[in-house]
């Protein structure tokens, strides 16, 4: 893992002299890969373990380093809690199995394969039928900056109102993604979230931290009136723990615990 003593990483001011991770950097595309599709089988590992689960719905999506127009994604119908690095199935934007013995789940191709196409710089997405997610989602309406970690989204996520019902064609994936726009994030009304990011941890950290600022939102309104974080203040958070390292950095505990209790995972 690479370190740095840079005084700053987008989570707080870092001591001088002080070591923090960085992202690996790897010396061939094989090796890429198989990180990747590593972070990908802890990320359904930890949403399996958060709840996120709901029947067969949900999915991640990882480009491949060689290959950016294909992606891993989950195979259809198995379990989060039980996805292995050798599970995962690689398919192409056209929704063809390139590799792997599972079928995928076409929902994932309408929608993910057109937010991939509309957001080059995204390896990764997040998408799943999370409890808080869902029932912020069908106020159809954007999170407000109520919390430091809510923060990280100020105006950093869209918001898609033309829900359709389950999602099976490219055209409302091409919706989703033009809604999603440059954000990290966005709202599907009556659905539930999708995040994106530069990594696979990055992606999946997002979605964790949005489904909890939804709860947290959802139980402020419930007690009372919020007070909202002023503007000024909100961008500086955001600029803090809302850049691509931040989030990144800030999976690792999550990753260290479930690869610790689940290291069947990279079988």
């Amino acid at each position: 893992m690479e370190t740095s003593t840079a005084p700053h990483i987008g989570v707080g001011p870092v001591p001088p002299g002080f070591q923090v991770m960085l992202p690996p950097e790897f010396d061939s595309v094989e090796q890429e890969r198989l990180h990747r599709k590593q972070e990908l089988a802890a990320a359904f590992r930890l949403f399996g373990k958060l709840g996120f689960s709901e029947g067969v719905a949900g999915h991640i999506t990882a480009r491949d380093p060689e290959n950016p127009e294909w992606f891993w994604v989950n195979p259809f119908g198995m379990s989060f809690s039980r996805i292995r690095v050798s599970d995962l199935v690689l398919v192409d934007h056209a929704g063809n199995v390139v590799e792997g013995r599972h079928p995928v789940n076409r929902a994932a191709f309408c929608i993910h394969s057109e937010v991939h196409k509309a957001r080059p710089d995204a390896v990764a997405a997040a998408h799943a039928h999370s409890v808080h997610g869902k029932a912020f989602s069908a106020l159809r309406r954007r999170l407000d900056p109520l919390t430091q970690d809510a923060c990280a989204f100020f105006e950093d996520h869209g918001l898609y109102e033309d829900f359709r019902g389950v999602v099976n064609d490219t055209e409302e994936g091409r919706r989703i993604g033009e809604a999603l726009g440059p954000h990290k994030a966005v709202i599907l009304a009556n659905h539930g979230l999708l995040t994106v990011g530069h990594s696979v941890a990055e992606a999946a950290w997002w979605f964790i931290t949005m489904e909890r600022s939804c709860q947290a939102q959802l139980l402020a309104m419930a007690a009372g009136t919020p007070f909202l974080v002023d503007r000024e203040t909100a961008l500086q958070v955001r600029e803090q723990i809302g850049s691509p390292l931040s989030g990144w950095f800030q999976l690792r505990p999550l990753w260290e615990q479930i690869t610790e209790e689940q290291p069947d995972l990279f079988d």
